[in-house]
């Protein structure tokens, strides 16, 4: 090994390693990232890399973390350069991503992380959070008595949350006369760019009101003055392991602290609302349109509503990855007839082509250079769900069809979430919900009474006229889960379970 990935040590690397083609020194901030995770250094790091590339040498990202110091501490003594392996059946492509320039951590220093969102050559924050961190209560709207923005409200000056800092940071930038940033959600909410600003504004009007803005309030400023573009993101990137960073380190000779593995697919629709300027990102494929919506729904509903699925459905016949939960004839038959109940769903004059998207998308579930765990899809289910599942399965009953096929992958979370701690390891995966659901599993219900009970504490199908039916569905399928596990599961639907996997 002949050290570590650094600016200093770019020039060691094997020839077939793509490394950046510009000159890092020159590159000035122009975008604060919250939430340096491994899809933003897989996706939209990679595009802003390309841009940087093209010449766009005041696009640079400063990066925020904003609870762990994990990233920072892997990245630092490489100068922010990290590894992206392109893997396929066929091959991988290694490609040293140079877009990240400095790391911040916000509990260390939510000052340096307000400087940083205060300059103004910084122009558009992105965020990559996770759908938990957006703080919403059940009926979607902001969770007010969270312990973190109750702390936000009552320390303007040293925020934990999203919320807090960028309602601080646009406070001090109007009062400084500085144009306020763009903010581009990149999670997987509905209408995420409308959520997050909806969100916002009734973060800024709870401290409008504890601060008393008299007749310029924080919140007005936030509604009208504000680009809030959505945008919908897609690329699968799975967790690193330690054997990952082994067989890169072996292949650059040099180590490698965090390279990202993902896929050769990406792709990046985006709503055309940037008052002080964006990057030439079309240029680099990606899609800048008046509309995400459509776009949006799609994904959602036929990519992470199948991922959803396999991952649960995966994780109860014994498959750890998605490949070989895809290639269990049983869950690729479901996986068919789930997209075939969402695809109705869809708006059916925005022009998807979705015969395309869904081959394209089982060739990716089969890929299997991924290795991508069905344990790390499975996470925060109550929060992914309502968007992934239960809008499609809604829509449905709405048009007076049936959700079997959606109404299942809701029960094979239920399942799957009882099941840890006895036929799955403890903490497998993870759910906000984890403690009432424990405490709701112990307590023996009635299979009907114990689903709606979880309906009630994940506040799936809230206020609709057919959350009691969609209810009863769930409820019979998870009879059929724990008389018979997936296989009678599967068979009440018509599906043979023809692998032998666990039942």
């Amino acid at each position: 090994m002949n050290g570590r990935l650094s600016n200093a040590t770019l020039a060691k690397l094997p020839a077939e390693v793509l490394v950046p083609r510009y000159d890092r020194k020159s590159v000035a901030p122009g975008i604060v990232h919250l939430g340096v995770g491994a899809f933003h250094r897989a996706h939209q790091a990679a595009y802003v890399d390309a841009c940087l590339a093209d010449g766009e040498s005041d696009w640079g990202i400063t990066g925020v973390s904003l609870r762990s110091p994990d990233t920072r501490d892997a990245l630092k003594p490489q100068d922010g350069l990290y590894t992206l392996a392109i893997r396929d059946s066929a091959g991988e492509q290694l490609q040293v991503i140079g877009s990240i320039q400095s790391l911040l951590v916000a509990p260390e220093d939510p000052g340096a992380v307000l400087a940083a969102l205060t300059d103004p050559h910084i122009r558009i924050v992105t965020l990559t959070i996770t759908e938990k961190a957006y703080l919403r209560a059940a009926d979607g709207t902001l969770d007010s008595a969270h312990p973190d923005i109750v702390h936000d409200l009552a320390n303007p000056g040293s925020p934990k949350t999203a919320h807090g800092f960028l309602a601080e940071s646009l406070a001090r930038r109007r009062a400084a006369g500085t144009p306020s940033f763009t903010v581009l959600c990149c999670d997987n909410l509905p209408a995420n760019g409308a959520t997050l600003h909806r969100l916002l504004i009734e973060f800024a009007k709870l401290r409008d009101a504890q601060t008393g803005s008299g007749e310029q309030p924080l919140a007005g400023h936030i509604a009208d003055e504000v680009a809030f573009p959505s945008s919908m993101v897609d690329r699968i990137v799975p967790a690193t392991t330690d054997a990952d960073r082994a067989r890169i380190a072996d292949e650059l000779g040099l180590e490698d602290a965090w390279p990202v593995m993902t896929e050769p697919f990406r792709q990046w629709v985006i709503e055309d609302r940037f008052p002080t300027g964006r990057p030439a990102w079309e240029k680099f494929g990606v899609t800048m349109v008046e509309d995400v919506g459509p776009f949006e729904d799609m994904k959602l509903r036929l990519l992470n509503g199948a991922h959803s699925g396999i991952a649960y459905l995966g994780l109860l016949s014994g498959h750890a990855t998605v490949d070989r939960a895809f290639a269990d004839p049983s869950i690729r038959q479901f996986v068919d007839w789930l997209w075939a109940e969402a695809i109705p769903t869809l708006p059916q004059d925005a022009g998807l082509d979705t015969s395309a998207y869904t081959a394209e998308l089982a060739a990716r579930f089969a890929n299997t250079a991924l290795a991508h765990r069905t344990a790390q899809i499975a996470n925060d289910g109550s929060q992914k769900l309502p968007q992934r599942i239960v809008a499609s399965a809604l829509a449905r009953m709405e048009a007076g069809l049936l959700p079997e096929h959606l109404s299942l992958v809701v029960a094979a979370w239920i399942a799957a979430c009882a099941a840890r701690g006895g036929t799955l390891p403890e903490g497998h995966f993870t759910d906000p919900l984890d403690a009432a659901l424990s405490d709701l599993f112990g307590r023996n219900l009635p299979t009907a009474e114990m689903t709606a009970a979880a309906f009630d504490l994940a506040g799936f199908a809230k206020g609709h006229a057919e959350r009691r039916k969609l209810i009863k569905f769930v409820a019979t399928h998870l009879v059929h889960f724990k008389q018979g596990g997936p296989k009678l599961a599967f068979a009440a639907l018509g599906i043979g379970n023809e692998s032998g996997t666990a039942g």
